[in-house]
C-alpha cells in the first residue's frame, strides 16, 4: 500500500444531481483509475485488519463495488444488502426513516448467523440512515457489527451521530 495517491483528488462534483442544490459526489473516476482503486481498498481493509471479519455486507449500490472487493481482501464472506424486492430468496426488511420520507432495505433470511463479525461497507455517509438501518438488519441474526468502513464523508450532515457504538472509518471527509 502506497498512502501517496490523494484519493479525493480521484472524486468529481456533479453540481445540481440529483436536483438543484445537490452537489453529488461522483466515485466513477476513483472506480476507473486502478491504482485509486485498488489502494481505495487496500486502505479500507487496513482499517479493519485483524477483526476477524467473517462477512463483508455491502449497501445497494455502489457499496457492492467496494464490498466485495473487501471481503477478498478480508478472506470474508459478501453479503448483500439490497432495496426491496431485488432479493431472490425469503428476506428480513428493516424500513428507517429519511430527512424527507421512508426507505426500506433487505436482506435474505439466512445470509448470517449469531457468530458472524460483520463489516458494512457503503461509498458514502451522509446522515446516516442507511448505515443505521443495515446495522438493525445485521444484528437481527445476533450477529456483531465489527464496523462500518465508507469511502466518503459527508462530516457536515452528522452522520455518526447515528451510529455511536461501532466503529465508523471513511477514507474522505468533507466538511
Amino acid at each position: 500500500m502506497s498512502n501517496e495517491l490523494d484519493l479525493a483528488s480521484f472524486i468529481r462534483d456533479v453540481p445540481d444531481f440529483p436536483k438543484a442544490g445537490i452537489v453529488f459526489k461522483d466515485i466513477t473516476p476513483l472506480l476507473g483509475s486502478s491504482a485509486a482503486f485498488e489502494e481505495t481498498v487496500e486502505r479500507m481493509a487496513a482499517a479493519f485488519a485483524g477483526r476477524e471479519i467473517t462477512k463483508v455486507a455491502g449497501i445497494e449500490s455502489r457499496g457492492f463495488i467496494f464490498g466485495a472487493a473487501l471481503a477478498v481482501q478480508l478472506a470474508a464472506g459478501f453479503v448483500p444488502i439490497r432495496k426491496p424486492k431485488k432479493l431472490p430468496w425469503r428476506t428480513f426488511r428493516h424500513e428507517y426513516e429519511l430527512e424527507y420520507g421512508t426507505d426500506v432495505l433487505e436482506i435474505h433470511d439466512d445470509a448470517l448467523t449469531s457468530g458472524d463479525h460483520v463489516l458494512i461497507v457503503d461509498d458514502v455517509l451522509a446522515t446516516g440512515g442507511t448505515g443505521a438501518a443495515a446495522r438493525v438488519l445485521v444484528e437481527r441474526f445476533g450477529s456483531r457489527v465489527a464496523g462500518l468502513s465508507i469511502v466518503i464523508e459527508l462530516e457536515f450532515l452528522k452522520g455518526r451521530d447515528r451510529l455511536k457504538g461501532f466503529p465508523v472509518h471513511s477514507l474522505i471527509q468533507y466538511r
